[in-house]
């Protein structure tokens, strides 16, 4: 029975002697919790955690799309599409686009996630074509006046290419290579990292009752099984980052079950991303039907990651979350 470990995170200055550290940053546990499936789980100290999940736990993170991550990173959300669930329509022409892009590089984004197929639930393909279209000029003008990092939210392998090519950093793909499995070797040969996110189906059907045997295990294992089959392409795992696809075919228990456990993914041995901005369930929770509405409850979600080792943090509303950020850190660990 395989058995996973789930660091018990801390955060703060007072550290104990046999404390170890996750991924060599500002969280880190005595303790873990000690989990089977169908088996009560336990806690046990780090003394009894094998050491090779020790190690993939504690192990320092490479630097990914010209970033380190000593501290919490916020990649901004940049949808030029017709129908995303939050922002659709309101960044789909080149001027506001560009202008939005520059606008949360001013704020404090870190890395720009432009995307041009929506992958809300209910959302129909989009062509290679349109995609392509929608994203790459976008691309080739803000890579011309800025050297910000910049990744491409696509799941398809000729996009991932032109985008590549445009100068992005980081393929982000929520289907972790299932839905175009060439794009791994599209990674591999332009040496880019790579974005694996969960999700259960594809974006038309996915939210039609999903079900689970146990919602985050079941999610880290696909995980597992995902980098091995980029590193067999040809990807080193310290170039790729896990995503636990919050509302990606999921109900509201299944995000708050993956919320809870989320430092169990640092057992990956890489740089985990949450993506929850402005979702569904934050609404439903907080009785917040308009999703422009919803970014006290990301905010909330964020910084409960940040205590879990979070690295990356994909948002919409760059300035107010940078701001908390820099006051949680503060607050930890003295003003800087």
């Amino acid at each position: 029975m395989t058995c996973y470990y789930r660091p018990l995170a801390q955060t703060g200055l007072m550290i104990p002697q046999n404390a170890q550290k996750i991924a060599d940053g500002w969280s880190w546990f005595t303790h873990a919790e000690r989990i089977e499936r169908e088996r009560p789980s336990d806690i046990v100290p780090v003394t009894e955690i094998p050491d090779a999940i020790i190690h993939a736990i504690c192990a320092p993170r490479a630097s990914v799309a010209e970033l380190n991550f000593d501290e919490p990173r916020l990649m901004g959300v940049l949808n030029t599409t017709p129908d995303s669930f939050s922002d659709g329509g309101k960044f789909d022409t080149f001027d506001i686009a560009l202008q939005h892009a520059h606008q949360m590089q001013a704020n404090g984004a870190d890395i720009i996630d432009i995307g041009g197929e929506s992958t809300r639930p209910g959302a129909a393909e989009v062509t290679v074509t349109e995609e392509i279209a929608r994203t790459i000029p976008i691309i080739q003008a803000l890579r011309a006046k800025s050297r910000i990092p910049i990744s491409i939210d696509t799941r398809k392998s000729t996009v991932a290419h032109a985008a590549v090519d445009a100068g992005v950093n980081l393929i982000n793909d929520v289907s972790a290579m299932s839905f175009d499995p060439t794009i791994a070797a599209t990674a591999a040969h332009a040496n880019a990292p790579i974005c694996l996110m969960h999700a259960q189906g594809d974006p038309e059907t996915m939210q039609d009752n999903p079900v689970y045997d146990d919602v985050l295990l079941d999610v880290y294992d696909f995980l597992s099984n995902r980098i091995a089959i980029a590193e067999n392409a040809g990807i080193a795992r310290t170039q790729i980052i896990v995503d636990p696809g919050i509302g990606f075919g999921k109900t509201l228990d299944h995000n708050l079950k993956l919320l809870r456990g989320l430092s169990l993914f640092h057992g990956l041995g890489c740089l985990i991303l949450l993506g929850a901005s402005r979702k569904r369930f934050i609404g439903t929770i907080a009785d917040v039907p308009d999703a422009h509405d919803r970014m006290p409850g990301t905010l909330a979600v964020s910084l409960h990651a940040i205590a879990q080792g979070v690295q990356l943090h994909r948002v919409h509303d760059i300035k107010p979350i940078k701001q908390a950020f820099a006051l949680s850190k503060a607050i930890l660990e003295g003003p800087p």
